[in-house]
């Protein structure tokens, strides 16, 4: 299972959507939505060059317009590459044009009837933060005159869960924030912690299904991911992953801790092959453990400030190592660089 379909099973789930649109979209309008009226919309939408868009999911819910009810659509676009598409605002319009499309062909909305409004909303998953535009209207060079105002404009909501801090998630129960929580992960007990919460929150008979789904996304795409010499085939419930994370915790971070090591040092050896000489591969190879570093410890304690960035650039590798260990245990930023 890889993870688009790990996240679909997810979000086919009416309480993950109902958490993603109450704790991620910011506006007052979200206050005026039934939710109990979701509703899991299939459909194939044929894109211009005859590709299917199943992977994508659609629900509607009723949101109250002044005495009357209408239907807001919510198109949820899982984003796995590991580059960011500067063109995602000409898909989102070409998807939602197809979802119009195929409610016209449906008969869904008649001739004299207006179209639903969409929340077109991307999430993504890369490791590069997301630098495209959220507006087609930046994507069109502005026309003289009065033919700019043929110019398009469509937004969407784009929710990069690498942008999101620990702390600004903790405070939040919310399933769609536990997941980015998982995802943004870089310790063992940062996973208890969240398990945890899960345990909790999906207890009852009608949260089985969530549950199970949550349990199939650990063992077959997140764990062996962050352990892939060991076999999850035993795993069954939240809670023997977390009681199996309890009994290995100590192996677990020291897999975790050398993934780190490697990953730094590849960053490293490949921006040192660029350069082609001995000197470059080694300036190369510290300078990827810094960058590396620097993002664990933003992962868990916040931007860091300019003084600490300068810290950790001038850094050698014994030390970003021995900083490195210290984020595992560390309870504020200050203590990693205590002498």
């Amino acid at each position: 299972m890889n993870h688009d379909h790990g996240y679909k099973l997810l979000f086919s789930h009416a309480e993950m959507v109902a958490d993603l649109l109450r704790g991620f979209v910011k506006e007052d309008w979200v206050n005026e939505l039934d939710f109990s009226t979701l509703e899991k919309i299939n459909g194939s939408y044929i894109s211009d060059d005859l590709r299917e868009r199943q992977d994508d999911i659609i629900w509607r819910l009723r949101r109250k317009q002044g005495k009357q009810d209408e239907w807001l659509y919510v198109y949820l676009l899982l984003e796995f590459q590991s580059t960011v598409d500067w063109f995602m605002a000409v898909r989102i319009m070409t998807y939602i044009g197809l979802l119009y499309q195929d409610l016209i062909r449906s008969e869904s909305i008649k001739t004299g009837e207006q179209l639903p409004p969409v929340l077109p909303v991307v999430l993504y998953n890369g490791d590069n933060r997301w630098q495209a535009p959220a507006n087609i209207t930046e994507l069109i060079f502005p026309a003289p005159g009065g033919l700019d105002r043929y110019r398009p404009q469509l937004n969407y909501l784009l929710l990069d869960e690498g942008r999101y801090h620990e702390h600004e998630l903790a405070a939040l129960r919310n399933l769609t924030a536990a997941l980015f929580r998982l995802e943004n992960s870089r310790t063992p007990e940062d996973v208890q912690q969240v398990l945890q919460a899960l345990i909790t929150w999906l207890h009852t008979p009608e949260q089985d299904s969530l549950r199970r789904a949550f349990t199939v996304w650990l063992k077959r795409v997140f764990l062996p991911g962050r352990m892939p010499k060991i076999s999850f085939d035993e795993i069954h419930d939240l809670q023997e992953v977390h009681s199996m994370l309890s009994e290995r915790v100590k192996d677990w971070t020291k897999d975790w801790k050398q993934q780190g090591i490697e990953e730094g040092k590849q960053i490293g050896i490949q921006e040192g092959r660029q350069i082609g000489i001995q000197e470059g591969r080694q300036e190369g190879r510290l300078e990827g453990e810094a960058k590396f570093f620097l993002r664990l410890l933003e992962r868990k304690f916040g931007p860091a400030d300019e003084i600490i960035q300068t810290r950790i650039k001038s850094a050698d590798s014994q030390t970003l190592l021995y900083w490195g260990e210290r984020i595992l245990t560390a309870q504020t930023i200050e203590e990693i660089f205590e002498e």
